[in-house]
């Protein structure tokens, strides 16, 4: 159990980590051409470390290909959208507004999947739109982001909800290939965005040294992305995924707002940590519904056909 445990730390930690890489690259590399960087890398390493994960060789999904490009794209659009958001706002607003995703994944699995509503849901729902006026997102200074973050977690909520229909999980041994398909949609953005300043070093007084950018890409796409994946492959294998999802919708924000705080010096608005912490309760609570109503009333799959 206690690998488990370890296990699910490092997943926290490396999911965590995306805000900390991207603003460390200090905007030397545009944006939409370190989105492709993170894919390509997060490619790379999946394609070689999968297969310890699954136990089973990588094979080419021929005869998958619709849904491993259609998921393909989906990661491409939440991952760019999340780390663009990223850029325009402190971490803990990007990750406490993107923990709207439970939400839209509960609406369009509702839409899609033929998934019931319960009386449950109107005060979840209630508590999730109390913590959304609370945090004030088109208040500030970061309102842009804030919004950003917003519509991240519907362009993730579509994601989960297309796999859920195909039968995928986060840790299929197709991830490998739509992840290179991400990649591979994202690639333009060298040439029209340009390659950035990747051999250029910074200077990180705190640390004592200087590092050059290219190494926060690979970081970005490994640590945060890669290895996030890697993990999680591992981890379903001992845990259920409705529980890994309840610890990885608390955590992993709070994580990551303290890493902000520490790395950065974020503090963000009272209101945005009271607003937050009502929106991740929500979250949590909603998703806990969902699962056991999963487990008790299997949804329509029929609903997409």
């Amino acid at each position: 159990m206690w690998k488990t445990v370890l296990l699910l730390g490092l997943i926290t930690f490396s999911e965590a980590t995306i805000g900390v890489f991207v603003k460390l690259t200090d905007g030397r590399i545009p944006i939409q051409t370190l989105n492709f960087y993170a894919l390509g890398c997060a490619a790379a390493f999946l394609m070689a470390t999968m297969p310890l994960a699954t136990g089973r060789r990588l094979q080419f999904p021929r005869g998958n290909l619709t849904d491993t490009v259609l998921i393909g794209a989906l990661i491409a659009a939440q991952i760019s959208v999340f780390n663009f958001a990223m850029t325009l706002a402190p971490i803990a607003n990007v990750v406490i507004f993107w923990s709207v995703a439970p939400f839209f994944t509960f609406l369009f699995s509702w839409l899609f999947l033929g998934e019931r509503a319960r009386a449950s849901y109107l005060w979840i729902f209630a508590l999730a739109l109390a913590g959304l006026v609370v945090a004030k997102p088109l208040a500030g200074g970061h309102m842009a982001g804030n919004l950003v973050a917003l519509c991240d977690g519907a362009v993730y909520a579509a994601m989960v909800t297309y796999m859920r229909h195909e039968g995928k999980t986060e840790a299929g041994s197709d991830i490998a290939w739509s992840m290179l398909v991400g990649a591979l949609l994202l690639s333009p953005a060298v040439v029209l965005a340009g390659p950035g300043a990747v051999t250029t070093t910074v200077s990180y007084p705190a640390l004592g040294v200087s590092l050059p950018v290219v190494l926060w890409a690979v970081c970005l796409g490994v640590v945060s992305t890669g290895f996030a994946y890697f993990g999680i492959a591992l981890v379903l294998k001992r845990l259920q995924a409705n529980l890994y999802a309840l610890v990885d919708i608390i955590v992993s924000p709070i994580v990551a707002a303290f890493f902000g705080y520490l790395i950065f010096g974020e503090v963000p608005a009272p209101t945005v940590i009271v607003g937050g912490a009502m929106l991740l309760a929500a979250g949590f609570w909603l998703t806990r519904e969902m699962a056991r109503q999963r487990v008790r009333e299997p949804p329509d799959r029929g609903a997409l056909a």
